[in-house]
């Protein structure tokens, strides 16, 4: 029996680059770099719900970053959800009413103003509890002024 000897470096992977992240149709995708150099052929994309928690955890990310306390962070954070939620559920309705009238865009129209309106209750209770605990934790000046920035954008 005659054993060959051979390169290990020949049977090393090959190491790759890859791009930065970029946006895709909506989709956050990582794929081979144009570098001169080592690539591959590898090319991630995240799920509409992965893509979308990692954006709404960048969306909050000055929140986070803010020196307010935990509690107020969060409820800063559950009123920018709901206010994108009714916001959507009012381009829901407006796509329903630009539509020719029929008894089922009529029902559905109903709902989604009652959607509507169950909204804008949960964003003023909401805005209620945040007051409430504005108060309770007896905010310095410049917490105030940063909960009212952080309201506002």
């Amino acid at each position: 029996m005659h054993v060959e000897s051979s390169n290990a470096a020949s049977f090393a992977p090959t190491p790759l680059r890859l791009a930065t992240v970029k946006a895709d149709a909506g989709k956050d995708l990582v794929g081979p770099s144009s570098l001169p150099g080592a690539g591959g052929g590898i090319r991630v994309s995240l799920s509409e719900a992965g893509s979308a928690q990692s954006k709404q955890a960048t969306k909050n990310q000055d929140i986070d970053d803010s020196n307010l306390p935990d509690s107020i962070k969060n409820t800063l954070k559950m009123i920018r959800q709901l206010r994108a939620q009714l916001a959507a559920k009012q381009a829901q309705l407006n796509a329903l009413l630009a539509k020719p009238p029929t008894r089922d865009s009529q029902r559905e129209a109903n709902v989604v103003s009652s959607e509507i309106a169950s909204l804008h209750g949960a964003i003023s209770s909401a805005n209620a509890s945040l007051v409430s605990q504005m108060r309770q934790q007896n905010l310095s000046s410049e917490q105030l002024m940063s909960v009212a920035t952080l309201m506002v954008s």
